[in-house]
């Protein structure tokens, strides 16, 4: 028999779970997040209660603790890592015109229809607008699933059968083992590889331009740099030997940012000659995750005419946060990335205080942040961190709301940069309930 199960009188002071959906809490949540999912947290309760780890008669109080906030698996979490884009966190948190807009999408809405005419209407007509409005020299744009779908849909419309030519020094990895010239290789498009991986200079590009050539593909290696005897070609350089250039600029920034002198954007790339620019929107940009392509009209118009183009196409929602995106105010990822140094300090030390006057063990220290999502790679940030014991990693991850920090020299670090400032007593609260 287990000893730490309660006695069978006790099993029989555990409601059955017909009385327990009853509670008014339950039967609320029921209609808000669906019967099956507040049944499981019923029947957790219930057994936990049968195996002596809570009073039979907290089974109801349990199971109301366990419900999520909505009927999906995805938990919210604090973004404590310091990393701005953090992949494992879906990159880019949206701004509140964006979830708002998102919120209005998710009814019946006029997404291909002329609501003047009663006729069907281009889809996306809006969002496309709000692109060229902020890339002017962009005569076209189209919007895809991801970044690497629009460079794969421009292989395809392009150069399916011909040639890519392409440095090997840009013959990148992006990330979870997929690789820049098997993406390519797989649209049917020969990589006509030029140059060395440290140097490939113009001359290289012409000497591999012929009949077969589709188009010149400049990649920009965002996850790594190569520092030393080096040498690439610009888009600038490349604009004049007949075959268009096509510039995957990764990280989605649609203009310059004196805060990222390295990073590429599209209006200078548009500007130096490029006759199409492929991005992400859920870097940089701070929206939704999608593939936007922006350049010459014909050939924006070959990639949204080709029939891979509906497969690879974007749902109302994702127009609509991308929309709100470039027309609405700052997003969360610029305000992180302009946040200044002393305000995190001060932010660091309030906290820290705080949570030192409750009898923890926390203090406010330097940081260092990064950017992420592929982006602005060698790029710090100074910034500063909550430093709290080791042990607090793994309980504020399985915690409510879960709060992801990062571990060094045997600390917990909860970097304020990637944190939201709206959110600091939230963060405050979640270490508090962790340590109680």
């Amino acid at each position: 028999m287990d000893r730490d199960a309660p006695p069978a009188d006790g099993r029989r002071r555990i409601a059955r779970t017909d009385v327990l959906l009853a509670d008014p809490r339950l039967a609320a949540a029921a209609g808000r997040i669906g019967r099956g999912v507040v049944k499981a947290a019923v029947v957790a309760a219930q057994r936990r209660a049968r195996a002596g780890e809570i009073p039979p008669d907290a089974v109801a109080d349990t199971a109301v603790a366990a419900l999520p906030p909505t009927a999906s698996g995805l938990r919210p979490v604090i973004n404590a890592t310091g990393v701005l884009l953090h992949t494992n966190l879906g990159r880019a948190p949206l701004s509140d015109a964006a979830r708002d807009a998102v919120a209005v999408a998710s009814g019946a809405t006029d997404v291909e229809l002329d609501l003047e005419t009663g006729r069907r209407a281009k889809r996306g007509r809006s969002a496309l607008a709000a692109l060229l409005e902020r890339v002017p020299r962009a005569e076209a744009a189209h919007v895809v699933n991801n970044g690497a779908a629009a460079l794969v849909l421009a292989a395809t419309a392009l150069a399916a059968g011909r040639e890519i030519v392409i440095s090997r020094g840009e013959m990148v990895e992006i990330g979870d083992g997929f690789r820049i010239p098997d993406l390519l290789a797989a649209t049917g498009a020969r990589l006509r590889e030029v140059g060395t991986t440290n140097r490939t200079s113009p001359d290289d590009y012409a000497a591999a331009i012929g009949d077969e050539t589709g188009f010149i593909l400049k990649v920009h290696p965002s996850n790594f740099r190569m520092t030393g005897f080096t040498r690439g070609a610009d888009v600038a350089e490349l604009t004049g030997l007949g075959v268009p250039v096509v510039a995957d600029i990764g990280s989605g920034l649609l203009a310059p940012d004196p805060l990222l002198p390295d990073e590429p954007d599209a209006s200078s790339q548009l500007k130096a000659g490029a006759h199409l620019v492929t991005a992400s929107g859920d870097k940089l940009l701070g929206g939704p995750q999608c593939g936007i392509v922006l350049g010459a009209e014909d050939l924006v118009r070959r990639l949204a005419r080709h029939p891979l183009a509906r497969a690879l196409r974007v749902g109302k929602m994702t127009l609509a946060a991308l929309e709100a995106t470039v027309r609405g105010p700052r997003t969360p990822t610029d305000e992180a990335l302009h946040a200044d140094a002393d305000t995190l300090r001060e932010r660091a030390g309030r906290l820290a205080a705080g949570l030192r006057d409750a009898g923890l063990d926390a203090r406010a220290v330097e940081s260092e942040s990064a950017v992420g999502g592929g982006g602005a790679p060698g790029v710090v940030l100074p910034s500063a961190a909550v430093s709290l014991p080791e042990p607090y990693a793994p309980r504020l991850r399985r915690g409510a709301p879960a709060v992801m920090g990062r571990v060094e020299d045997g600390r917990c670090l909860l970097d304020l940069r990637s944190v939201p400032p709206h959110q600091d007593d939230d963060l405050a609260e979640a270490v508090l309930r962790v340590a109680r």
